[in-house]
């Protein structure tokens, strides 16, 4: 392959000594020189000659004329060409300078002009073929363009982890309606009915001003029985309640129980989640995990619905004791290295960008941040298999999309998590949740389980003595 390639390169720099002659013979049209068609025909290889224009390369083809002293030799055809050697030189080629030098300058200038015109053809042909392929050129295009081939061809092995990780049965995402309402929707088509998409309908209360048109935070408004903007809510028939995936689709949506019964990806454990203070709660009784994910309660100066941290206090959490190996989700407005960043492009109810958010000093944020922390050398991850931007709607405050939690999975199938500062709706399939917001504790792993009843013989978790 490097002799092929070396083979390439000294051609590549054969043709373009070649454009460059041809270039400094445009420039000066005058100087005509004689054209080695043996040696341009060993450079270019090959080729197909093209039609009409084909050089017949023989030592007589081309003479020259001696001239008086600093004059340029002329290239002349001969004034009686012999039947089998002729310069062919394309449409040309019936035209042919003539021997004499003329008397007078009207024979001079006729003769100059016939020059440059056969000068003219001679570049277009050299031209002709410098843009032809050779035949190390073809072959080496095609074998460039098979080992690309292979290159972007998935392996065995990916194909399989794809199809592993494939939904199952009906799609799982339903289509909005770009037109909004249904009958928005009526009214732009040509059907009496509207379309089969999701559809909005408006939520119009007696204190509702519709000419103030659609209220800012639609479904996440902190005071809607009262706003006199517009409100929307899913306008669906009852029997397909049922079937519209919501925001509580949970591990079906994503995936995860497809992988309980799987012998590949080991045993693993239903929710389970400790409402405790973090602050306080001993986590080294709760083992190694591949996986680490965090929505701190960062104190952002703003009014919020629940208790926040100072840097230091999260700086003083024992999180470094939960995993050897593996990765940290952190999402943000120790010791790991960052090797990516995860991207929340927030759409509000009616699947629309965010314009007028809560969050932003200078800017309205329509955006969150995840980033990605990788510590030690982890093994048997998933590459390449998810994109760095999630689309998803904002739901309560700090309620972060669950599509997070399929890409993890993915990411790490069967192995062993942990989120930091969860609420009830974090609560997933194969997780630790801790928080201060959850419902008591619920284990099942009977080594954490002996592991905390040890540590906790009451089921108590208060604040140390030496805190």
């Amino acid at each position: 392959m490097s002799d092929t390639w070396s083979h390439i390169q000294a051609h590549k720099k054969q043709l373009d000594s070649l454009r460059e002659r041809l270039q400094r013979r445009r420039k000066d049209t005058t100087q005509l020189g004689i054209v080695d068609h043996t040696k341009l025909w060993a450079m270019i290889g090959s080729t197909a000659q093209p039609q009409r224009t084909a050089v017949k390369r023989k030592g007589d083809d081309i003479i020259h004329q001696k001239r008086a002293p600093g004059s340029s030799p002329l290239l002349q055809a001969p004034s009686s060409p012999p039947k089998k050697s002729s310069a062919s030189l394309g449409p040309a080629s019936n035209s042919q300078l003539t021997g004499s030098s003329g008397v007078g300058g009207g024979g001079t200038e006729k003769k100059g002009r016939s020059n440059k015109v056969q000068a003219s053809h001679l570049d277009m042909e050299i031209e002709s073929l410098l843009s032809q392929q050779s035949t190390k050129e073809q072959q080496s295009k095609k074998v460039s363009q098979e080992i690309l081939e292979l290159l972007n061809t998935s392996s065995a092995k990916e194909q399989s982890i794809v199809e592993k990780f494939r939904s199952r049965g009906r799609a799982q995402v339903q289509e909005f309606c770009d037109h909004g309402t249904k009958e928005e929707c009526v009214q732009s088509g040509d059907t009496p009915q509207p379309c089969t998409k999701l559809h909005f309908r408006r939520i119009i209360n007696k204190h509702t001003d519709e000419s103030l048109g659609d209220c800012s935070f639609l479904n996440t408004c902190f005071h809607m029985d009262t706003c006199k903007y517009v409100h929307y809510e899913i306008d669906s028939p009852p029997e397909a309640e049922g079937d519209t995936l919501g925001p509580q689709a949970g591990a079906t949506e994503l995936g995860l129980h497809s992988t309980v019964g799987d012998s590949n990806v080991g045993k693993l454990f239903p929710s389970q989640w400790i409402c405790c203070d973090i602050r306080y709660l001993d986590v080294s009784i709760l083992g190694k995990f591949a996986v680490v994910m965090a929505d701190p309660p960062w104190d952002i100066h703003m009014e919020l619905p629940y208790g926040t941290l100072t840097d230091d206090e999260m700086r003083k959490l024992n999180i470094p004791i939960l995993q050897d190996d593996g990765f940290l989700f952190l999402w943000v407005t120790g010791s790991y290295e960052r090797v990516d960043e995860i991207i929340w492009v927030k759409t509000n109810q009616l699947q629309r960008i965010i314009r007028t958010g809560r969050t932003g000093h200078w800017l309205n944020h329509g955006k969150e941040h995840c980033l990605v922390g990788v510590k030690g050398n982890p093994q048997g991850f998933n590459r390449g298999l998810d994109c760095d931007v999630i689309v998803a709607e904002v739901r309560s405050t700090s309620h972060k999309p669950d599509e997070i939690y399929g890409m993890i999975e993915r990411l790490s199938p069967g192995t062993r998590k942990i989120e930091l500062f969860g609420r009830p709706h974090n609560v997933q399939p194969n997780w630790i949740t801790l928080g201060n917001q959850l419902d008591g504790i619920h284990l099942l792993d009977p080594e954490v389980v002996a592991r905390f009843k040890k540590r906790y013989p009451d089921g108590v978790i208060s604040k140390p003595k030496n805190m």
